[in-house]
């Protein structure tokens, strides 16, 4: 591909915001509700529904960072993000939970944030507002979630209808291809058209590769554009302060690539995953998982935000036919006879609020590396996870379970089921994928507790500020979205007020 020479595209800004996700966005969208010029820079394209076909071999490369196959350094757990205007808020299924008050309280009281609580409850009632967040109905409710919230009442356990961002829904069951319908209110359908109609400019194929800065403080960004002709420009972008809210990894490996200040070595600390397993499960009657809302039941029986003791959450999970052909293990054969069974296949996904920590790392031109180990701790409850898992489904009237591990296990009864909760997850065993990366520049009152304020600021260079999932102390225990669409408002509006 040709490369035209350095700087030939430059140009200024108030502000430039690196990455157009829901933090990114709704940021865009305070700074040019303030009246700043605001200059939006995304890596990906432009996603028009229309262009949404609903098959997983063009949709995949498409809306997906590395096609889908991004994973931590030792390549034991997958990490799905988003690419393109809108980031996640395109694939994602469009789940909305607020961070619980008594984790909020646990990061104000260890953080030394303590106003945070407060400013992201006045944060999310504006963002619910203006995404439409509903609770399910239940006439939405697929026969998939019934068959899981019949499980758990079965169990006596704990479950509920989760709350969406979502208008006109058909329940087509495409949600993580992208919505050929135009049901989902996100970034890419209402937030970022607010921002654009006060005069905030977007740049797509734009790759953000360093942060410009001078004796402490960051000028502006540099990178590559491709213009869709085969042809690359570089591009320089000075601004009197940036925004980046290209997502937790992506955030921190530019802050590590740029040489930006730090002291106490917060970059890239704090990186949380919410690796989850998979358990599957064979039905005697069709259940057709692929129609309608993908989630919409969920069980918070094994997840408290603050016991130890308690931090799975339980929630149904589905692939179209190659994404459950590559979920389901072996080759041949036995491979081919669980897919002929696809019909009757339900399937849940065990989801960590892990505790354990890892690490992003960055290569010399700013792409992120993912340091990341299972804590032996976070995999007994996975484990504990799986087996509630397969007894949800055996107790909702499956014929076996399966499990996929290396050996793949295959579970006819609540004993065996039990029995699953004595595993010991190795690397890669059993398959752990994760779409809600957390943490590398997490807000700290006090440099050495994080890279940020609890408005976002970078504690060491002025002009820079963090407007996505890399501000979070900890896990969440559940999509992150609604807190990074909320704080994406929050640092929007510190933003403002400081140019």
């Amino acid at each position: 591909m040709p490369m035209l020479a350095a700087d030939d595209l430059r140009t200024r800004a108030d502000v430039v915001v690196v990455g157009s996700g829901a933090g990114g966005s709704m940021a865009a969208l305070e700074l040019a509700r303030a009246g700043h010029d605001v200059l939006v820079v995304e890596m990906g394209e432009a996603h028009p529904p229309e262009r949404f076909t609903q098959r997983e071999e063009e949709m995949i490369p498409r809306l997906f960072q590395d096609s889908g196959a991004r994973t931590t350094v030792d390549m034991s757990v997958q990490v799905v993000q988003g690419k393109g205007l809108g980031g996640s808020t395109v694939h994602n299924l469009n789940l909305c939970k607020r961070v619980p008050d008594a984790l909020l309280d646990r990061w104000a009281d260890r953080q030394r944030l303590p106003d945070l609580p407060a400013r992201l409850g006045e944060a999310y009632d504006a963002v619910e507002a203006m995404l439409d967040v509903t609770e399910v109905t239940e006439g939405q409710v697929n026969r998939h979630n019934a068959l899981f919230r019949q499980g758990c009442r079965a169990l006596g356990l704990h479950q509920g209808r989760l709350r969406h961002n979502r208008r006109g829904c058909v329940g087509s069951g495409f949600c993580e291809l992208g919505c050929a319908y135009d049901a989902k209110q996100n970034a890419a359908k209402i937030v970022l058209p607010a921002a654009a109609a006060l005069g905030a400019r977007m740049w797509t194929r734009a790759r953000v590769d360093r942060i410009d800065h001078r004796f402490g403080r960051v000028t502006g960004v540099r990178g590559v554009r491709h213009d869709g002709q085969g042809r690359s420009h570089r591009f320089r972008v000075k601004a009197r302060a940036v925004v980046l809210a290209a997502s937790a990894t992506a955030s921190t490996a530019l802050v590590l690539a740029s040489g930006l200040q730090d002291r106490w070595r917060q970059a890239g600390a704090g990186l949380h995953l919410h690796p989850a397993a998979t358990v599957a499960a064979v039905f005697p009657e069709p259940v057709e998982a692929w129609r309608g809302i993908p989630q919409s039941i969920e069980s918070t029986e094994l997840l408290d935000p603050v016991d130890p003791n308690r931090r799975v959450w339980l929630v149904p999970v589905f692939g179209h036919p190659a994404t459950a052909a590559g979920m389901i293990p072996g080759t041949g054969a036995p491979l081919m006879e669980w897919l002929s069974q696809y019909r009757y296949l339900a399937a849940s996904s065990p989801m960590l609020h892990d505790h354990g920590s890892g690490r992003v790392g960055a290569t010399r031109d700013g792409r992120p590396l993912l340091h990341y180990r299972l804590d032996p701790s976070d995999g007994r409850a996975l484990a504990q996870g799986m087996a509630m898992a397969a007894r949800i489904w055996l107790a909702a009237g499956a014929r076996r379970v399966l499990v996929p591990m290396a050996r793949p296990l295959v579970v006819d009864s609540l004993a065996e089921a039990d029995a699953l909760a004595s595993i010991v997850p190795r690397r890669a065993d059993p398959p752990l994928a994760a779409v809600h990366p957390m943490g590398g520049l997490r807000m700290g009152g006090l440099p050495r507790m994080g890279a940020c304020d609890g408005f976002g600021r970078y504690h060491a260079a002025r002009g820079l500020w963090v407007a996505d999932g890399s501000l979070m102390p900890s896990s969440t225990g559940g999509p992150p979205q609604l807190t990074i669409y909320a704080l994406g408002r929050i640092v929007g509006r510190s933003v403002a007020s400081q140019l």
